[in-house]
């Protein structure tokens, strides 16, 4: 079942906050890595490599959690167990360009590697914590 953001904690999206995201690793331990995220209104979106551990877990296992601090205030989070609704490459070399402007200022994401394929996952928020 989707649960909503609380609006006062939307401005999380639009600074420079990283979001610690876990997923579930084969053996069923948890492995968890800082990623880059947005927020398209509904879902929380993130990118990485087709290949990557997080990629192949998501895949497995749709089920994961984030938890956001506020940079300008550590005691201020944003906790969310959900679910990966969707996993696609569509869209995904443009939306990891507009997390490289949000996250470092430039236009392209300057990391990429050759025949790297990009892929963006869409979460749906079904449990919110949050602090602050």
């Amino acid at each position: 079942m989707a649960a909503s953001i609380p609006e006062k904690f939307t401005d999380l999206f639009k600074k420079k906050a990283f979001a610690h995201l876990g997923t579930i690793m084969p053996d069923g331990s948890p492995q968890v890595t800082p990623v880059w995220c947005d927020f398209d209104g509904t879902h929380i979106r993130i990118n990485t490599a087709k290949g990557r551990v997080k990629d192949k877990n998501m895949r497995r296992n749709t089920k994961v959690a984030l938890a956001i601090m506020d940079p300008d205030n550590p005691y201020r989070y944003l906790g969310v167990r959900g679910v990966v609704d969707e996993i696609t490459e569509q869209g995904a070399d443009a939306h990891i360009d507009s997390l490289a402007k949000k996250y470092l200022g430039q236009d392209k994401y300057p990391f990429r590697r050759p025949g790297e394929v990009r892929v963006m996952y869409k979460i749906r928020p079904d449990r919110i914590v949050t602090m602050g």
